[in-house]
């Protein structure tokens, strides 16, 4: 069964902040703030299936301002993507204030929404109907999302691996982490549930943070903030009638931060006498909190007593490397220096190479300055910033030219401008690390450059996108600049390329440059203004040689 895919566009959700739904400090309550959100998605994401949906997870989401009682929260989710039977929702959360009239953002997150099946029959969702640019750009990076989300475990575990050679626990004054340990038991009422007697989401979460809290202030003797939440997964339903059972407890404490762990059990009444338990739900809720004049309060160390508890702390290591890590490199609209290639953070930045070059791609203004035959040049400044954009008509298979345009070792073969090409690591399929030298620009007193080189590649999962390659620059600590070569920095370029034919395709080739590169204004990865034309045309010629060999 086929459901037609709605018109993209916001679900809104109005709120002002009474007393009931604040906190002791009159701010809004993150578990109230939690149930509203996930009702909006699920609104956005009913709108689309055209039948009911649950939440399946809700990606790290961070809380960047506070609502106070009085104040106009507005929330408005939209779905992003449909990928079959699920679909990813994007939420943003507002507060104005209506004395002042100022807007403030609360938070942007991602959750991930599965239709319900009514009966046998498999439902299989349309795509959306994309109608605006920004459409566009999310509907594009939605895919690089959910790569990240089924890589998490995997990028965890190799962390979790690491921060197991660091065992030391000899703080003298470290509190022992069962002392936080709180059990809480609901059980879930109509109120609770939806039409269908599944347990809301938003409410599971909003318990979750009841708990979560109260085992945070058994460490701090104080009233904790939640600040950010690692992924809200949901391995299964509840229903009316099911009696949940919360334990949460601190994993570990980061000077000014503490993050708690919830499990959260149903059980059906059957189930609650043979103390059978199914496991619905894990989250870690991370928390600060504050004096009365506002300033950050200190937490307590922890000192993991048993096995169990030794694990949730190193756990608790590894999920702030990956949180820093997204918080850096999910911003992927700003322009950034050298990023460290490490562990934590390879998912993020092969997700931010490609974020960068799609929002290069999408944006306006581009001035052409140049025509001539199959090539046209724009350009673009913003600020310091100078863009190229170079369009190249060749007959070769979209797919073809993709294989040839991804494997920077045969860049040498068109670009002169490429002295060597080595590949420093193949870090999957699509994400390879290399080391590139070019020679000197042609002005004295230069020595030749080095570049240490991100490329991911993906292909199109719908026959209207493109196919991707970016490119940016790294910075590997075994790989250190030398005396011999002068390290330079690609901010942003790569290719996109757009099937005409079975036998034809548009290449887009980009580059980004700051003004400090301006004097080299690069064509292929490092070449000069007035030979871009030359190497666009070489490049035409090595695609559609190599391609009539395939």
């Amino acid at each position: 069964m086929e459901r037609s895919g709605a018109a993209g566009g916001w679900v809104p959700m109005c709120q002002r902040v009474l007393p009931a739904h604040a906190n002791h400090r009159g701010e809004l309550s993150a578990g109230q703030l939690l149930k509203w959100m996930d009702a909006t998605a699920c609104l956005a994401a009913e709108k689309h299936a055209g039948v009911s949906c649950v939440t399946a997870s809700m990606d790290d989401i961070q809380f960047e301002e506070a609502a106070r009682v009085g104040q106009v929260i507005t929330i408005k989710a939209k779905v992003n993507r449909a990928f079959k039977t699920s679909m990813e929702v994007g939420i943003n959360v507002t507060v104005q204030d209506v004395l002042t009239n100022v807007e403030k953002i609360v938070s942007v997150a991602y959750a991930t929404y599965v239709v319900k099946p009514v009966g046998p029959e498999k439902i299989e969702l349309e795509p959306v109907k994309l109608l605006s640019a920004e459409d566009h750009l999310e509907h594009a990076l939605a895919t690089e999302r959910k790569r990240i989300r089924l890589g998490y475990q995997e990028v965890f575990q190799n962390l979790m691996q690491e921060s197991n050679k660091e065992e030391t626990f000899e703080e003298e004054h470290a509190i022992s982490a069962d002392l936080t340990h709180v059990q809480s038991i609901e059980l879930v009422q109509p109120p609770h549930a939806n039409h269908h007697g599944n347990t809301f989401g938003g409410q599971i979460m909003a318990w979750m943070e009841t708990v979560a809290s109260i085992s945070a202030s058994r460490l701090c003797h104080s009233y904790p903030i939640l600040k950010s939440v690692s992924m809200f997964k949901f391995w299964g339903p509840s229903v009316v009638g099911d009696r949940l059972v919360f334990n949460a407890v601190v994993n570990n404490t980061f000077q000014n931060s503490v993050e708690v762990g919830v499990r959260v059990e149903a059980y059906n009444c059957e189930e609650w006498i043979k103390n059978q338990a199914r496991h619905i739900n894990s989250a870690y809720l991370i928390f600060n909190s504050v004096n009365d004049k506002g300033e950050l309060l200190t937490f307590p160390k922890i000192k993991p007593i048993t096995k169990d508890s030794v694990r949730r702390y190193h756990g608790a290591i590894a999920r702030k490397r990956i949180r820093l890590a997204r918080k850096y490199m999910l911003s992927a609209k700003e322009d950034k220096p050298y990023d460290l290639w490490e562990k934590s953070n390879q998912a993020y930045m092969s997700y931010r190479n490609i974020a960068t070059l799609t929002y290069l791609a999408a944006k306006t203004g581009w001035e052409v300055t140049s025509t001539l035959n199959n090539i046209k040049i724009w350009t673009r400044e913003d600020g310091d910033v100078l863009s190229f954009k170079v369009e190249m008509q060749v007959k070769t298979a979209s797919h073809v030219a993709f294989s040839l345009l991804s494997d920077f070792t045969y860049c040498q073969q068109w670009d002169k401008h490429f002295l060597t090409c080595k590949v420093l690591q193949a870090v999957s399929e699509e994400d390879k690390i290399y080391y590139v030298t070019s020679p000197p620009p042609h002005m004295s007193g230069h020595q030749p450059r080095d570049f240490v080189i991100l490329v991911s590649r993906r292909q199109p999962l719908e026959p209207s996108e493109p196919y991707i390659v970016a490119v940016k620059s790294v910075t590997l600590t075994s790989v250190p600049p030398s005396s011999e070569h002068c390290r330079s920095e690609i901010l942003c370029a790569g290719f996109q390329i757009y099937s005409d034919s079975s036998s034809s395709c548009r290449v887009y080739y980009f580059n980004q440059m700051t003004s400090s590169l301006m004097p080299y204004l690069a064509a292929g990865l490092t070449g000069s203004l007035n030979t871009i034309e030359d190497t666009a045309l070489e490049c035409i010629k090595f695609l559609e040689l190599k391609g009539s060999k395939c």
